[in-house]
């Protein structure tokens, strides 16, 4: 972007105008602009000044309105480019390099906050990532209590394999697949924060319109976010002095590392979750924490090396072994493993000390604590227990509150100021932390679509999701009851409103990783949806849907939508599982199933007159395995309406 002082010369004389023209941050050099739909160029200058905006061969004037702001609309123009925006008035702003072509908003939590570099296979994916035409950016967090107009500074990327690594994956997959059967320009709006609450996403108005909400939203009519904020980090900074209240030392933190430095007082932390979701009153913490642990070696070979694992680690570490430096990684997603030169471990007495700073978000390590371990040659030592922590810094930028601790926020913060940016659609991966008020996200969800389309005044624009993975979240399943399961339901309800999506993917979760590395497919299937229903190229795009049932018996027949070629399933020996079978009694049995004419029969033998039957209806429902002959997974269902184990909670405003 340049930005130019525009002179008005006379004979001897030159006058300059001092106004500052500004365009949101969402405009910038390598954009890509929405193609065939009217644009809105927006932004503020001087009161009652007046703007000229030049695009290829449009030039529209406008002037801004008494409080400075001004807007216009481009008419619609074909895919193309690259071309340059100019914005005139007593200065001008010219971004180059701009593109017009398909603009997505990619937005949810932190499975589409997941960034390319820590995908499966990430080092051939970057290194293949030559798609000039697909542009990136990457919106500042931010939290507010009131809909702001801007963002922070942030820039618009060219994917290549310098860029890439930082994208979504989720969306790149998407886009590569879109601009490989289009050949079009296609942007990427990434506005994410993970383990963020759909609530949070929507607006005031919203919940104010809504039965189901409206009391609630009502009582933050007259909230002083800024006197919460300072109660909130006077409360936070009270409960670090709790909790490390046996800490007498004065040693600054560069001497934390040390091994002969004494951290007795240090309490206790677990290794296997963010400190926010522990028992220590930090659900608010960002900032500088240390982890320290002994570990005790009866004998170790001096000339080999020794490699530690230490899981994943949000945001990023800085690792010390016996007060050396062996390793330092930024990247929450990314698993810590570092090779320890011979002769830095030593029989006897060792200590590991890991200095964290979290950024914003959860914090510090979390995910599978059986990982985090050091092997030598004598064997493995596990460490998934005994750390201790201190804090040494709470972050200058804290709030006092999180994302999640009212509604509003993000949406206020991470979504108005991007609107009426003219885009074809959204993309969406949340749904993980609602899972425990998964019924009332067949509320919450279709009112947060309905508010973002109204919102942008671009009718109902395509809304596309991806459904929650497999992960054995809490060994939630059908005779225990599964929040996973009833979030998925939901999700599939959620189908009933115009113009969205969902792509399935159960088959491709990790049990004990919440954040499964296998986003090709995830973004495969999307932009399958998006190909068929907007772009015009005919296609099954969805696994097969359960459609109806009768009765043979003790024998269920079922009937499915989108069976594409023929049903089939993924499986050496024909064997069909993840169904399940229930007599009146509600008790659920592995049901035996096999397909006939494109038709299931499902059926055990112990229930001899079966009243419902369930399909992958699990936390973790990765044994799942019904397709249609396209490669995509059966959607799943139960044929029940029996009362589940989120049926009775809601969602509830936090007290200050």
């Amino acid at each position: 972007m340049k930005i130019l002082l525009l002179l008005v010369t006379g004979l001897h004389l030159t006058a300059f105008t001092y106004s500052q023209v500004k365009l949101p941050g969402i405009f910038g050099d390598h954009m890509v602009i929405q193609r065939d739909q009217t644009v809105p160029v927006w932004g503020w200058a001087a009161p009652n000044e007046k703007l000229i905006v030049k695009f290829r061969t449009q030039t529209k004037e406008t002037t801004a309105d008494r409080n400075g702001r001004w807007s216009i609309k481009l008419d619609p123009e074909p895919a193309g480019g690259p071309f340059d925006l100019t914005i005139q008035a007593g200065n001008g702003i010219i971004f180059h390099d701009v593109m017009v072509g398909e603009v997505w908003l990619c937005s949810g939590q932190s499975n589409m906050e997941f960034t390319l570099k820590s995908v499966r296979n990430a080092d051939a994916e970057i290194e293949s990532a030559l798609y000039p035409e697909i542009r990136h950016i990457k919106i500042p967090i931010a939290v507010s209590g009131s809909p702001k107009d801007d963002i922070a500074p942030a820039n618009w990327n060219t994917c290549s394999p310098k860029t890439a690594g930082d994208f979504t994956a989720v969306g790149y997959f998407f886009a590569r697949e879109v601009v490989k059967r289009l050949h079009v320009a296609v942007g990427l709006i990434n506005s994410t924060w993970g383990g963020t609450m759909v609530e949070t996403w929507t607006s005031r108005g919203a919940f104010e319109k809504s039965p189901e909400f409206k009391s609630m939203i009502a009582s933050m009519q007259d909230k002083d976010f800024e006197s919460v904020s300072k109660q909130k980090r006077k409360s936070l900074e009270q409960q670090v002095m709790l909790l490390q209240k046996n800490i007498s030392d004065s040693v600054p933190e560069s001497g934390w590392q040390n091994p002969l430095y004494n951290s007795a007082g240090w309490p206790e932390i677990s290794v296997s979750k963010n400190w926010e979701n522990q028992s220590l009153g930090l659900s608010d913490l960002d900032g500088i924490v240390w982890y320290r642990r002994e570990v005790d070696l009866d004998s170790i070979m001096s000339d080999k090396p020794v490699m530690l694992s230490l899981g994943k680690i949000d945001d990023a570490d800085e690792t010390y072994v016996n007060g050396i430096k062996v390793g330092a990684t930024n990247n929450w997603e990314q698993n810590r493993v570092y090779t320890i030169t011979p002769g830095v471990f030593k029989s006897g007495k060792n200590i590991i000390a890991v200095r964290v700073d979290d950024t914003g978000g959860g914090g510090g390590f979390y995910g599978d604590s059986s990982v985090v371990q050091l092997k030598t040659e004598n064997g493995i030592v596990h460490l998934g227990d005994g750390w201790h922590f201190r804090v040494a810094k709470i972050s200058g930028s804290v709030t006092g509150y999180g994302p999640n601790d009212y509604p509003t926020l993000l949406f206020n913060a991470m979504i108005h100021p991007l609107i009426p940016y003219s885009i074809r659609g959204a993309l969406w991966y949340q749904g993980e932390a609602n899972a425990e008020r998964a019924y009332q996200y067949r509320t919450a969800f279709p009112i947060m679509i309905s508010d973002w389309r109204q919102h942008w005044g671009e009718g109902n624009f395509p809304f596309y999701f991806v459904q929650l993975a497999s992960f054995n979240s809490d060994n939630g399943d059908s005779q225990h009851g599964s929040a996973w399961a009833e979030l998925r339901e939901a999700q599939t309800y959620t189908l009933h409103i115009p113009a969205t999506g969902m792509a399935v993917t159960i088959d491709i979760g990790e049990s004990k990783d919440i954040h499964p590395k296998n986003k090709q497919d995830v973004g495969l299937r999307l932009a399958a949806i998006a190909l068929n229903n907007i772009y015009g190229q005919s296609m099954e795009y969805s696994g097969p849907v359960y459609k109806s049932m009768k009765t043979d018996g003790n024998k269920f027949v079922l009937d499915f939508t989108h069976t594409g070629s023929g049903l089939m399933v993924k499986d050496k020996y024909g064997y069909i599982r993840g169904f399940e079978i229930a007599g009146p009694d509600h008790h659920f049995y592995y049901a035996r199933a096999f397909i006939v004419n494109n038709k299931l029969i499902v059926y055990n033998d112990e229930v001899s007159k079966p009243v419902s039957v369930r399909y992958g209806w699990a936390d973790d429902a990765g044994d799942a395995n019904l397709y249609n002959k396209e490669g995509f997974p059966a959607v799943p269902f139960r044929t029940d309406q029996w009362k589940g184990i989120t049926d009775d909670k809601r969602y509830q405003l936090e007290k200050p």
